[in-house]
């Protein structure tokens, strides 16, 4: 790559880290770039690298939501441990069957998603309480759910955020700020797990990961911060938006 790819992977990468701060599906925009960008790498190489920028800006992204708004560690704890797994299994089943077969289940699974985002949860004051569902999840649903999202991460990947930020407001009954913070935990779990069977498969670029994950980790900074100053609301729409933009990709994709 010249100067001028390395400037738009970097800027990719930034932008990526805001974008899964704020509400998850980061992979959106990264991995559409990997694959422009590096034309001649295996389709598997540019997953197992996305996965090694994506866990280092979730990670920041954890650490700065942790301090300002709180999490949920119980169940972040016991669901990322889950996530590990269930999203290695995931990327075995997606080593032999195609993508495609998952498209269908993927759509449902994003509007449902939004569905929660319109009526489950409205943040309070701050963004950090609500007046979601009048019950929490028993534990079991929880992780449950926790460990199918996982399995999905490590099989698809693209929309995992907005699925676990959909499912901690509903489970938990907490404001979007709290539900994304103990989502971006878990996220560490299953993005680890993934990235674990591409790496033992020899499939990561690790100096270009390096420096994607420097940018990312920038954005991931700037994205949590800009979440909480702004509050439940900008989350909220920008939780919609996303799923609207990964529903119509997924549908072109799948159809066109």
């Amino acid at each position: 790559m010249d100067a001028v790819d390395w400037c738009a992977l970097l800027t990719v990468a930034l932008a990526a880290g805001w974008l899964d701060a704020v509400v998850g599906g980061g992979g959106l925009v990264q991995v559409p770039a990997l694959m422009v960008l590096l034309p001649t790498a295996p389709v598997a190489t540019l997953l197992g690298t996305n996965k090694l920028v994506a866990i280092t800006g979730t990670s920041s992204a954890a650490v700065t939501y942790a301090r300002r708004v709180g999490l949920d560690a119980p169940h972040a704890f016991r669901a990322g441990l889950i996530g590990v797994p269930t999203s290695l299994l995931g990327a075995l089943t997606a080593a032999w069957l195609p993508q495609r077969v998952f498209v269908p289940v993927v759509l449902v699974s994003l509007l449902g998603a939004a569905a929660v985002g319109v009526w489950s949860v409205r943040g309070g004051a701050g963004g950090t309480g609500g007046d979601g569902p009048r019950f929490r999840w028993p534990t079991r649903w929880t992780l449950t759910a926790a460990g199918l999202i996982g399995y999905y991460s490590g099989a698809v990947g693209s929309g995992t955020g907005v699925l676990l930020v959909a499912l901690f407001t509903a489970a938990l009954g907490t404001g979007f700020l709290q539900g994304s913070a103990t989502a971006k935990a878990v996220s560490i779990g299953t993005d680890l797990g993934a990235l674990a069977l591409f790496a033992s498969l020899g499939h990561v670029l690790w100096a270009t990961g390096a420096a994607m994950a420097l940018a990312n980790i920038t954005g991931g900074a700037i994205g949590a911060r800009t979440a909480i100053r702004r509050g439940a609301g900008f989350v909220r729409a920008a939780l919609l938006c996303t799923v609207a933009a990964l529903v119509t990709k997924l549908a072109i994709d799948h159809w066109a």
